[in-house]
């Protein structure tokens, strides 16, 4: 996620850039997945993903935002 966002930084125009940072929140909401089914699962201690699952949650919602902005809506 953080290497497709340092893509978006480099990117040479702003549909550029909504296209890299498309990326970057698709890559956070696999994450968010991910760490939804490793809460579900019962695999690693819930405290352990807790944090971390919110916090993914936030930069979900942060990039969402950011992309909002830039298209306009």
């Amino acid at each position: 996620m953080y290497a497709n966002y340092r893509a978006a930084l480099r990117a040479r125009s702003k549909a550029e850039f909504f296209s890299k940072l498309s990326i970057v929140v698709e890559e956070a909401d696999e994450t968010e997945m991910w760490l939804d089914l490793l809460k579900a699962s019962g695999i690693v201690p819930l405290v352990s993903i807790e944090v971390i699952h919110k916090e993914c949650i936030e930069l979900m919602k942060i990039l969402s935002s950011m992309r909002k902005k830039l298209s306009g809506n």
